[in-house]
């Protein structure tokens, strides 16, 4: 299993770090999961599945 920090995710997605937080707080965006105490990630596999809903929605 693969883990996402929100730098990555920034990255991956060509936006800021604060775009980040607020597109999740928009729900937007999957949430994160907490990693010992203060460490949140993002699971691959569960944004690649978002992604996938996303581009099916975008060819309706």
């Amino acid at each position: 299993m693969q883990f996402l920090s929100v730098k990555s995710i920034a990255h991956r997605y060509d936006i800021a770090i604060s775009t980040v937080w607020l597109r999740v707080k928009e729900g937007k965006i999957p949430k994160p999961i907490k990693l010992h105490g203060t460490s949140t990630r993002w699971k691959l596999e569960d944004l690649e599945k978002w992604e996938s809903k996303e581009s099916q929605k975008a060819e309706l």
